[in-house]
């Protein structure tokens, strides 16, 4: 059930037309009344005595109570109440119920106010009804409506619960701005799929993540075809930005304008500067932790040291103060959304619906204390500077290889909000992951495969010399590890990691021990991964240059001295 507040109005003749009237983005129904603040109300749909003129009288008969001053400028309240595609069809009855509840819960009228405010309630679809009231209480004074937005919000929660309808998440008021219906209807006339806010939201995003400074923001901004205006003090340090989409234009035919904050509360200036902190920087200067622009980072090699970022940031978002856990959580986002625009065909469309989704799981009242989230935004910078990636040879295998790792790292930044009792940054969270396996899918499918062959034409001694070393080093996990279809690319790379000079017993034993592997579908895969990174080995072991590209393993777990092969 979701409840809105509109833009408050002047006109309540204009209003009632429109509930009554035949509708403009959806056909109105037999309009009709199902509750008001008085049973004998008139209702124009249902009475064809009753006229739209004899209602609004009713309705604002109070404000004659009021003087200029003490009248409200614009005294029209409206609220819509709608259900879900999947909810049952309520009755007249049940839609009148919800009505009371939710004018009481605002503070509009209520059983223990006395003299509340004048209000309707309309039905005109079996999924909606829209609230109608007149802000001048029967006594005189205005009603309380201070949070109204919160209380409706809360009411419609416990009315979910009551009449067995979908159960949404609770939110805290960090989420971004929703597109307005004036937006929504747009966006449809012009045959776009996203409102223009939501499409700024997500260019924005994708402009700041891994940026250094205030010249590379806007620089990417620009870049993007955004149409960018910043706002100077007289000093001229500057106070903050909008941007439009080119095309999107109001009826005078000028570009309509979006600030930062109104697309999400983190994309404020002064919210992308705090991105900036503890870096050293924050203007032009592109810092020690970043490579010269002169020295390229190849696709594969930033999605190396994505996957090594994002591993070692999960033992952080489990076990670190909320605050560091929360700027890692915050980063993690800029590094979906780098990823997300420059991969290849295959993985993009899922990888950007789990950057979208994921927005959600960035922000919460736990306030980020950035600066401990470099090597995630760096992360995210390799991932912009790298380029495009190609979805085949190594460039696709580390794809996999790191798709995998933000797997693991936004399941448990999903476990982190539902221990601090963020229902809708959890969720969020859950659905990035969904998007994320279905995109590591993709991905991975044809570097595994070639492992698997290779891992098949092992001899009969090199085989069992795996099976040992997995019974040594996990005698917990053995069974199952051996059994999985997966096998045979694990064997295929415990056998590489042996001939490069490891000791596979060891690799294996402390890769396991580092993080859990409960939400893994098949643990030989996440295995496979969590070693070739670990070893520095090719992610795709069909391309010959892949050893020419790697860098960025894990420092606990770099070359060892070949164990003795007597075991």
């Amino acid at each position: 059930m979701v409840p809105k507040i509109h833009k408050r109005g002047t006109r309540t003749i204009g209003l009632l037309y429109y509930l009554y009237g035949p509708g403009k983005a959806e056909e109105h129904i037999d309009p009709h009344l199902v509750a008001s603040w008085d049973h004998a109300a008139p209702d124009p749909g249902r009475d064809p005595d009753a006229t739209y003129k004899q209602l609004q009288q009713l309705l604002d008969q109070p404000l004659a109570l009021l003087d200029d001053k003490q009248r409200a400028k614009k005294h029209v309240w409206h609220l819509s109440v709608r259900n879900g595609p999947a909810d049952r069809i309520l009755s007249d009855d049940e839609w009148g119920d919800i009505a009371r509840r939710m004018v009481a819960a605002a503070g509009i009228d209520g059983p223990d106010q006395g003299a509340g405010c004048r209000w309707v309630a309309v039905r005109h679809a079996d999924d909606h009804i829209h609230i109608l009231a007149t802000l001048a209480r029967e006594d005189g004074y205005r009603p309380d409506l201070d949070h109204d937005a919160a209380r409706v919000q809360a009411a419609a929660r416990l009315l979910e619960q009551e009449l067995g309808l979908r159960r949404l998440k609770a939110g805290d008021g960090t989420a971004a701005q929703r597109p307005t219906s004036a937006e929504r209807h747009k966006a449809a006339r012009q045959g776009r799929e996203r409102t223009a806010r939501e499409e700024l939201r997500e260019t924005v995003r994708q402009a700041v993540a891994g940026a250094l400074g205030e010249a590379e923001f806007f620089a990417r901004l620009s870049a993007a075809g955004l149409l960018v205006r910043t706002r100077v003090a007289p000093s001229g340090d500057l106070l903050g930005y909008k941007v439009a989409v080119p095309g999107d234009l109001n009826k005078d035919g000028e570009p309509v304008y979006y600030p930062g904050v109104r697309l999400a509360p983190d994309l404020s200036l002064p919210r992308i500067r705090e991105r900036w902190s503890g870096t050293g920087h924050g203007q032009d200067d592109a810092g020690p932790w970043s490579a010269s622009p002169a020295d390229p980072v190849p696709p594969a090699v930033a999605r190396r040291r994505t996957a090594t970022a994002a591993w070692e940031a999960i033992v952080v978002v489990e076990d670190g103060e909320d605050a560091v856990a929360a700027a890692h959580i915050a980063a993690t986002g800029e590094v979906l959304d780098a990823l997300a625009q420059t991969s290849a065909a295959d993985t993009r469309q899922e990888l950007r619906a789990a950057a979208w989704v994921f927005e959600r799981a960035s922000r919460s009242h736990v306030r980020a204390a950035r600066g401990h989230d470099r090597a995630l935004r760096q992360a995210a910078r390799d991932l912009v500077r790298g380029g495009p990636a190609l979805g085949r040879g190594e460039d696709g295998a580390t794809t996999a290889m790191a798709i995998d790792m933000l797997f693991f790292l936004v399941v448990v930044a999903a476990h982190w909000h539902a221990r601090k009792g963020h229902a809708q940054q959890a969720h969020a969270a859950e659905q990035a992951a969904q998007h994320l396996r279905a995109a590591y899918q993709d991905a991975a499918e044809h570097p595994l495969a070639a492992l698997r062959r290779r891992g098949q034409r092992l001899s009969h001694p090199q085989l069992q010399r795996q099976e040992t070393c997995v019974w040594e080093a996990v005698p917990e996990l053995a069974d199952q590890i051996l059994a999985e279809h997966g096998w045979a690319a694990l064997a295929a790379t415990l056998a590489d990691a042996e001939a490069a000079g490891h000791d596979p017993v060891a690799l294996l034993s402390g890769t396991v021990r580092r993080r859990e592997l409960d939400t893994a579908d098949s643990i030989s895969n996440v295995l496979v991964w969590r070693l070739r990174r670990a070893a520095g080995l090719p992610a795709d072991p069909t391309d010959d240059r892949a050893h020419h590209s790697r860098s960025g393993t894990d420092p606990v777990a770099q070359r060892k001295p070949r164990r003795s092969p007597t075991r």
